[in-house]
């Protein structure tokens, strides 16, 4: 009777030790489960934190940058694939002008916020384009620099790499001004590809006319350079060299 009874602890110890370790082996495979779906969760909330209009400084809360210390004004943009194959006389133009859809680049600040800025960061525009004399005049004004980047590029590429002139000339920004007349053309230009009696800056390297009228060049945007259609990016202007003389 003894021994039975001895027999029978043993086998009540064994199966409570067996029960035992098998509950610690059990949620020892349950603990990383938690640790993955903590994971999980955490990579969820960056990915709907994440901005994808954001570029660097700005984004649509904020598509205009005024960098008074390094002199520079960034505007939020996105490529307009439609001008990798077709010309254009436009390199940025503001979304809600008129002529929206007509640029290399679809920009989400106005005109006005773009000549305002660059009067902050020092530049002096030129006001020297009607449109009485505008074939015939070369726009003066400050030089404006010009370079685009995205999140992922390499590099800030300047204006003469994102967009070709089928002449191979450069293209040299300069800031015309023509605030008022932009604002009553509404036609939303701040940066045009020959010289222009509207928009903010322009391409002094040819007269108005040269690309719509007289077929003398065509731009289109480098599509081996730019990334896809819809990208954002930002376009980065400063002051050029000849600046102030």
């Amino acid at each position: 009777m003894k021994i039975t009874k001895k027999i029978a602890a043993l086998l009540l110890c064994s199966t409570l030790v067996f029960a035992t370790g098998c509950g610690n082996n059990d949620k020892a495979k349950e603990e990383p489960k938690e640790e993955q779906k903590t994971e999980q969760k955490s990579d969820t909330k960056e990915e709907k934190n994440a901005k994808p209009d954001a570029v660097g400084v700005v984004s649509m809360d904020k598509p205009i940058v005024v960098d008074k210390e390094h002199k520079t004004v960034t505007v939020l943009c996105s490529v307009n694939g439609k001008y990798f194959t077709e010309n254009t006389r436009h390199a940025s133009v503001f979304t809600k002008g008129s002529n929206g859809t007509k640029s290399v680049f679809t920009s989400y600040a106005t005109p006005e916020e773009f000549y305002n800025g660059l009067i902050e960061i020092g530049a002096k525009p030129g006001d020297n384009m009607t449109p009485d004399n505008k074939e015939t005049t070369h726009v003066e004004g400050d030089i404006i620099n010009a370079k685009v980047t995205w999140t992922g590029a390499d590099k800030e590429y300047d204006i003469n790499d994102v967009i070709k002139d089928s002449n191979g000339k450069k293209i040299v920004f300069r800031f015309g001004g023509n605030l008022e007349r932009a604002k009553k053309m509404n036609t939303g230009c701040l940066t045009c590809l020959d010289s222009c009696p509207v928009g903010i800056v322009s391409n002094e390297t040819y007269t108005y006319g040269a690309v719509e009228k007289r077929n003398e060049v065509k731009f289109t945007g480098n599509k081996d350079v730019l990334p896809e259609d819809g990208t954002y990016v930002a376009m980065i202007y400063s002051l050029g060299e000849q600046a102030g003389n």
